[in-house]
């Protein structure tokens, strides 16, 4: 095929699928299901009839693709978000994948005849959530959680890919070298993960050493540097051992926690980059599928799945959660969270690229397993906590009319508060606020109203108001417009 004819189809393929996502909020099917659909709608099996069987190469754009949107996704996890939950969210995440893995197994073993190990290769494939499919399906179904629910299942599902790779490798291992001892893989586990966190920590702070030193004379150049950083930093650490997508997810959130010249522009491109990566991943993966062949796995896919959402998943929240202080109802919608997406399917082009006997079976189970828990529990989320009774007040998104990007070396900032209902300053004129010297209040967002304000301007609850303050102050203003909240 020419390049121009690729170009043509990938471009429109592309368009297509911004299109397509207008449609997720009003048919109530999870955005990522849509570009998978319409991958299949272009594969061999479909009008578009674009062959495409190469599984090293959807598995490598799917590795790129998820290192990507993992490090978006850290770049915009806030620390003091998920601290409540770190225990919680690693518990999910290593524990939890076990349990899902074992239970699921167990099933296929008993039910269908699997053998021990096949059954498990299976189990590990599917036994973690996906971050793409829980940041886009939460971010964009308008639901709001109640405590720490929210930051709890974007945590787990951007820390349990880790484990569910380690899990996949081994048990290819296993069963393509019988003779090897299952013992034998504890120090391979304790080594990728143990570099990867150290080298995760490490990069994240060499990062945001880096960017704020180098003093590129372009600045379009500065988006170019966070990119090659992160995918150096996975493929370092997973050229040495370690767990590169641990890394990367760690590396993000401790980069995006710290102060960086162009941060917010930074984020924006990253976010940008991640939606491009999730639409290739899944057009990729979608063209990989033939239709047809799902057809004879239907039945055995159907009970899988259901074993997978409704026992082998909740039992692995129960279990790994036991402990933690969340109601019954918290750990309920845990259970229904637990989305499959890309990473399942990239996970399952493993057994085929080392030749297992039965691959294609792995492979055509695992995409009929994501497929329905996308359409079950992706399009019935807002509808599960709701009759759960765990969603929160709706949060409106403020979005300020204004961004500063300060430099490094600048010593002052531009804090974006919004004044909750208990405000010590709720009801009181700018001039009685009290606030630093060189603090000023910028912009005043009150509705769809902009205000700058003057001395006399009233503080009302619900304003966002922008500060321009020492950054030394930062605490101190927080502290006296959210008081308590702080």
């Amino acid at each position: 095929m020419a390049l121009e004819h690729i170009l043509v189809a990938a471009s429109t393929l592309l368009l297509l699928s911004i299109v397509v996502s207008k449609l997720s909020s009003r048919l109530g099917v999870p955005v990522l299901l849509l570009f998978l659909a319409l991958g299949m709608l272009a594969g061999s099996d479909g009008p578009g009839g674009i062959y495409f069987d190469n599984a090293r190469i959807a598995q490598a754009l799917g590795v790129v693709a998820l290192v990507l949107i993992l490090f978006a996704g850290g770049l915009e996890t806030e620390p003091k978000r998920i601290r409540p939950v770190v225990w919680q969210g690693v518990s999910l995440a290593t524990l939890g994948v076990v349990i899902t893995a074992f239970l699921v197994g167990w099933f296929v073993h008993v039910a269908f005849g699997f053998s021990w190990r096949e059954g498990l290769l299976l189990g590990v494939i599917v036994s973690s959530t996906d971050a793409a499919a829980v940041f886009a399906v939460l971010r964009s179904s308008g639901v709001n959680l109640r405590g720490n629910l929210e930051s709890l299942l974007e945590f787990e599902s951007g820390s349990n890919d880790p484990m569910a790779v380690f899990l996949t490798i081994a048990m290819i291992e296993l069963i393509s070298k019988p003779e090897t001892p299952v013992a034998g893989l504890i120090p391979m586990f304790f080594l990728q993960m143990g570099v990867g966190a150290a080298a995760g920590y490490g990069a994240g702070k060499l990062m945001t050493f880096a960017i704020n030193r180098l003093r590129l004379q372009y600045d379009g150049l500065y988006p170019v540097f966070t990119l090659c950083a992160a995918l150096l930093t996975y493929s370092a650490t997973a050229a040495l051992g370690g767990s590169g997508f641990l890394t990367i997810y760690l590396a993000a959130i401790i980069f995006g926690s710290s102060d960086f010249i162009h941060k917010q522009s930074l984020i924006r491109f990253h976010d940008g980059l991640a939606w491009l990566m999730q639409i290739t991943m899944f057009l990729t993966l979608g063209l990989l599928v033939f239709p047809h062949r799902l057809v004879p796995i239907i039945g055995i896919g159907l009970l899988a799945s259901l074993f997978l959402i409704f026992v082998a998943r909740p039992a692995s929240v129960f279990a790994s959660l036991l402990f933690a202080r969340l109601g019954f109802k918290d750990k309920l919608l845990v259970s229904w969270v637990g989305l499959r997406g890309a990473v399942p399917i990239i996970l399952a082009t493993f057994p085929m690229l080392a030749g297992l006997p039965g691959a294609e079976t792995y492979f055509n189970l695992v995409f009929f397993i994501v497929l329905t828990s996308g359409l079950l529990q992706g399009t019935t989320i807002s509808a599960v906590a709701r009759r759960l009774g765990v969603e929160a007040a709706a949060r409106p998104e403020r979005k300020a009319p204004l961004v500063y990007e300060p430099d490094s070396a600048a010593k002052n900032d531009l804090l974006e508060i919004v004044v909750p209902p208990n405000s010590p300053v709720a009801g009181r004129r700018v001039l009685e606020l009290r606030l630093p010297d060189g603090t000023l209040i910028v912009l005043l967002v009150r509705g769809d109203e902009t205000l700058v304000p003057g001395g006399g301007t009233v503080i009302e609850a619900g304003d966002l108001l922008l500060v321009f303050a020492h950054r030394d102050d930062r605490q101190i203003i927080q502290q006296l417009i959210a008081g308590s909240q702080a």
